[in-house]
Order: structure tokens, then C-alpha cells, then sequence
């Protein structure tokens, strides 16, 4: 399941571009000013009158948007979200994506915690780890035996079962490299909502400090004035999100603006930098923990998402060989129990005992 349905994952930027259409944003010129995100707060609000603003969040592979997730209040689950697209250039508005409805995001849903939420995510957190001892026995148990043959041989003139145990140890050894990646991976993504927590009650619980018990301001201060702020505290950084005062990765009276790096690797990494709500100032900024940036690390990694095409490509055959493997392995498993069941004698020991 977790292998059929994280081939097409693999390319969910391109099926999410083939399969839905949408309104397409003013082109970045450079050296033109973009709409203050004041305006873009604004117009956003005018869309859902009486909600309120989450998070404010710039997509890599769209620059000319800018994605406004809206709540019904401060504090619900942003799961609940209606996200807007607006302008970056312009500042208005452009589209309500219908996220949610997309074969991408309920093909994630599946992949990562099967519609059951956090109890989904650890149980295959667990099969995760099942499989990759798995991984790890079959290494141990067939190693030795494949020292004796060059590597990919396939036993002409043996029998049917035997070539098919041939083809399954090729491709084991082929994509085992990947499937210990993957499957780390993987097995550390299921934990995410428990090390954001960690992170929550940790490292954010002290950069708040004293202002943890203040109230969300009634009017809050320019959003555009405490990105501003956080660039200059960090120059060399681009601003990933915005999370608002009273929603899950900030405090209840303060913007935490989350900057990330601009190479491949450093764009996956974050760094808070919280700003005070009420007027403004700068509260505090710290680099993340390393559990935290293990995570951010190991998310675009399980998809194969870090090269471009070619290394989607690489990774979607990998995935498929892996499907192969786990094929193959059901096959001989049960053509070996099969044969047990008709040959009860050598399964008891009694043609040793025989012969003794």
C-alpha cells in the first residue's frame, strides 16, 4: 500500500499541474515593487469576512502566489482551513484551491496515516520498522549465500522457483541502499506531529518566556512590518511562512515568522523568529533543534524531492523494483509453504530420522 501509493506522490507537483487549473499570477518583474502584505492581508479578508488569518505561506515552485490559510478563529485546527491564493505582485485575490479534493492529497492521507490521524501515523510507524528489520535480517540470512554466486547472477537450467529467488535477490541487493533511506525516512515522518510538539512545549515555550501568558492582541501589529523585521535579522534568509498570533506554531501574542535558506539543502531548513503582535518588536530567534531539522530534512528526501525530475525518476524506479521485491517475495513464500504442506515428512524430520 505504502509503495503503490507513494509512486504517484512522487510527482504530485506535476499531477496537481496536469489535473487542476488555476488562475494564473502576474509575472515577478524585477526591481517592481510587490503588493505590502498588508494589502494582501486585507483583500484576503474581504474574500471571508469575519474569519481570521493563520498562516501566510510563499510555495517555491510558484513565487508569483502567495497562499493565505483562513480559520474560523485564532486557535482552530488549521486542518479546517479554507486556503486562498492571492497576487504577489497585485495583491489580489486569485483562487480558492480545492486542496482537499485532490487525488494528491488523499492519496497523502493514505500513504501517511490512513484517515486515522495520529493512531494512523504510528501504526505505520511501526510497520516502518517491521519492515526495515526486515531489510536487515534478509541481508543477514541471504548474504552469505550470494557470496558464493557474481553478483546478478540468474541460475540457468534451475528450476522456475529457483530463477524467481535469483530475481528477488537482485533486485534486493539493487534497491536496498533506497529502501533503508526511504523507509527511515519514512518511519521518522510518522513522528512529525510528536516532535512538533516536543518543539512546541521546548524550544518555542522559552523563546515566548514571560509573554506565554499574554492574550492575543486586539488589533495586531503591520504584518508586513514584522517580515520586514525578521529580513533584517536574518539577511542572508527568505521567509518560508507566517504563522499568527493563537495558531499551533506560534504563541498567543506573537507572529512567528519561519526563514529558510536559499540552497537546496538550507531552503528545507527553518528558523523561527518571533515577533511581538502588539507593537512590533523583536522577541527572539533560534535555530531550530536538531530533531526538528532532521525532520525538515527528511521530508523532501522521502519523496525525492530535492533533485528535479530526474531524481523523481530515479526514485519512481526504485519504487518500482521495491514492488517487485515484495512481489516476488510473496510469491516464494507461498510456493515454499505449499510445497511444505504437501511434504509434511521433511518439514518433522522424519526422512533424518530414517536415514539415522
Amino acid at each position: 500500500m505504502l509503495c503503490i501509493t507513494g509512486l504517484p506522490l512522487i510527482f504530485h507537483h506535476e499531477i496537481d499541474e496536469f489535473l487542476y487549473e488555476e488562475t494564473k499570477a502576474t509575472a515577478i518583474i524585477p526591481g517592481r515593487p510587490l503588493a505590502s502584505l498588508d494589502v494582501i492581508e486585507k483583500n484576503a479578508l474581504a474574500v471571508l469576512p469575519g474569519a481570521f488569518i493563520q498562516f501566510l505561506l510563499w510555495d517555491r515552485d510558484e513565487p508569483e502566489a502567495l497562499l493565505v490559510s483562513i480559520a474560523k478563529s485564532p486557535d482552530a485546527d488549521f486542518r479546517d482551513n479554507r486556503d486562498l491564493r492571492m497576487d504577489v505582485t497585485t495583491g489580489a485575490y486569485l483562487d480558492e484551491p480545492d486542496i482537499r479534493g485532490r487525488l494528491t492529497y488523499v492519496l497523502l492521507r493514505l500513504h501517511t496515516e490512513m484517515f486515522l490521524g495520529l493512531p494512523g501515523k504510528l501504526f505505520l510507524g511501526v510497520m516502518g520498522v517491521l519492515f526495515l528489520i526486515a531489510v536487515v535480517s534478509g541481508v543477514v540470512v541471504y548474504g552469505p549465500a550470494m557470496r558464493k554466486m557474481s553478483f546478478g547472477t540468474i541460475r540457468k537450467g534451475r528450476s522456475k522457483l529457483a530463477k524467481w529467488f535469483d530475481v528477488h535477490n537482485l533486485l534486493g541487493a539493487v534497491t536496498i541502499l533506497w529502501v533503508l533511506v526511504v523507509g527511515s525516512t519514512g518511519v521518522l515522518n510518522t513522528c512529525a506531529d510528536l516532535l512538533i510538539k516536543a518543539w512546541q512545549y521546548g524550544q518555542l515555550a522559552e523563546m515566548v518566556g514571560e509573554h506565554g501568558g499574554r492574550p492575543r492582541p486586539a488589533k495586531l501589529a503591520s504584518v508586513e512590518a514584522a517580515v520586514a523585521t525578521a529580513r533584517a535579522r536574518l539577511p542572508n534568509m527568505t521567509p518560508s511562512f507566517v504563522a499568527y498570533p493563537g495558531s499551533v506554531f506560534s504563541s498567543r501574542s506573537h507572529y512567528a515568522i519561519f526563514m529558510r535558506g536559499n540552497e537546496p539543502v538550507t531552503s528545507r531548513l527553518l528558523k523561527p523568529v518571533l515577533i511581538d503582535a502588539s507593537d512590533g518588536s523583536f522577541t527572539d530567534t533560534r535555530d531550530m533543534p536538531w530533531y526538528v531539522q532532521t525532520l525538515l530534512l527528511s521530508q523532501p528526501l522521502h519523496f525525492g524531492d530535492y533533485g528535479g525530475t530526474p531524481l523523481k525518476i530515479v526514485w519512481a524506479v526504485l519504487d518500482v523494483f521495491t514492488i517487485m521485491v515484495l512481489v516476488t517475495g510473496l510469491y516464494l513464500s507461498g510456493k515454499r509453504r505449499s510445497a511444505r504442506v504437501r511434504r509434511p515428512e521433511r518439514v518433522l524430520g522424519v526422512e533424518r530420522v530414517g536415514e539415522a
